[in-house]
């Protein structure tokens, strides 16, 4: 090891002490900045994880949607089937209906699925609380949670459904009575928007409240293992009609995404300056260390010491601060990550607010999901801030004359 080096490592960890109050303050500084890094950009990015997952497990990877309704839709899934990357795909029908029970009304989105074919997109099955998937039919609906829990309703109950057609009946003078259909199943999936209000039932039902026909609204896709959404989204587009679209799930909700990203992005570029003040207060650590050993800095010279060798021993007490310091975060702040929901559920229970951080609050858990390039900007950027904090010592200490500095009091 280099006596520059070695120096540093001595004057940050002098012999018979277990610790310096110095080291330790700097250490810490860094670290409190790392940790808040490690967390929020690891929250953040859970956010658009789960949100990710949320639409994939419902919605497929790639959406198809035309202007108005898709006509002959089994034609257009032979086309999408033969497509290169396409492992499933599901016509699927949407709007928004009035549900009553017992005189109590909500006003759901409403999703028609095809029995035959849902499965091998989105395994919604896999979110049912309650019922049985096998038991939807043209008579049934399954209801999210949150709904069936805001009427009142249960597995075996029956409720009233009320479409838009009926307004468009009214104008022809003709009466079109509400359907009754029974509730054979309630579905979480763990997201607040599409728990508080979704009905699930058949195509054909969608098709008849809605007037549709033998249409559909769109056509959900889901992609073989390793393939890339946008060129799958493109192949689909060359094959389809031009009046039929293809869109990634990325392209869907990329307004939602880029605001999501921005707000990781702000949020990350403010936190750094947590470490940048702790780099500050690293330099003025440094600073005074080179002014209390300037006779040892001009001995250094007298010895043969060369300017750039004195200025690298300061350096490097910079970049083992950064180093020391980014572990020590790395650990903290991967320790706050594994007890967020406990410090979120004991916040909201302090203060009596558990049912209004579900209501508000997206997700039923504090989401999180670690990505390797954010850890590793994370390290980077604080290493090699915490280095150049240690420039000004340097310089300061690469400046003094070893005459002078054995001469100073």
């Amino acid at each position: 090891m280099p006596w520059y080096l070695y120096l540093a490592l001595k004057q940050l960890f002098p012999s018979g002490r277990r610790f310096s109050f110095f080291t330790f303050i700097s250490i810490l500084g860094v670290a409190l900045g790392v940790a808040l890094l490690v967390v929020v950009t690891s929250v953040m990015g859970g956010f658009g994880y789960e949100i990710r997952q949320m639409i994939v497990g419902t919605e497929g990877e790639v959406q198809i949607r035309a202007q108005g309704v898709i006509e002959n839709y089994p034609e257009l899934l032979k086309r999408i089937a033969a497509v290169p990357g396409v492992a499933a795909a599901t016509p699927t029908a949407s709007g928004v209906l009035m549900l009553q029970y017992q005189g109590k009304p909500a006003f759901p989105a409403m999703r028609g699925l095809d029995l035959a074919t849902v499965e091998n997109v989105v395994h919604l099955s896999h979110y049912l609380i309650a019922g049985s998937f096998d038991a939807l039919d043209d008579d049934s609906v399954i209801l999210s949670s949150e709904l069936a829990q805001s009427l009142g309703v249960s597995v075996g109950d029956t409720v009233e459904v009320y479409s838009p057609l009926m307004i468009e009946k009214l104008k022809s003078d003709e009466v079109f009575l509400p359907r009754q259909v029974r509730v054979v199943g309630v579905l979480e999936i763990g997201h607040q928007q599409l728990d508080s209000a979704t009905v699930y039932c058949t195509l054909r039902l969608a098709q008849e409240l809605y007037g549709l026909g033998a249409d559909v609204h769109g056509i959900n896709v889901r992609l073989q293992p390793g393939m890339n959404e946008d060129d799958v989204a493109g192949r689909l587009n060359a094959a389809l009609p031009f009046t039929v679209h293809a869109f990634s799930w990325e392209d869907t909700f990329s307004d939602f995404l880029w605001v999501l990203q921005l707000e990781k992005n702000m949020i990350f570029f403010l936190l750094l300056f947590i470490v940048i003040v702790a780099a500050f207060s690293v330099t003025s650590s440094l600073l005074i260390s080179v002014v209390r050993k300037t006779r040892e800095i001009g001995l250094l010279g007298a010895l043969g010491g060369e300017p750039r060798q004195v200025a690298a021993c300061f350096c490097a007490q910079g970049l083992f601060i950064g180093v020391f310091g980014t572990l020590l975060g790395l650990g903290l702040g991967f320790a706050a990550l594994y007890f967020r929901n406990d410090v979120v559920l004991g916040l909201a229970r302090m203060t009596q607010r558990q049912e209004v951080l579900q209501r508000f609050y997206n997700f039923s858990q504090l989401p999180s999901h670690v990505s390797s390039g954010d850890i590793i900007h994370i390290v980077v950027l604080t290493i090699i801030i915490s280095t150049l904090a240690g420039l000004l010592p340097a310089w300061h200490a690469a400046r003094l004359k070893p005459v002078e500095a054995l001469r100073s009091e």
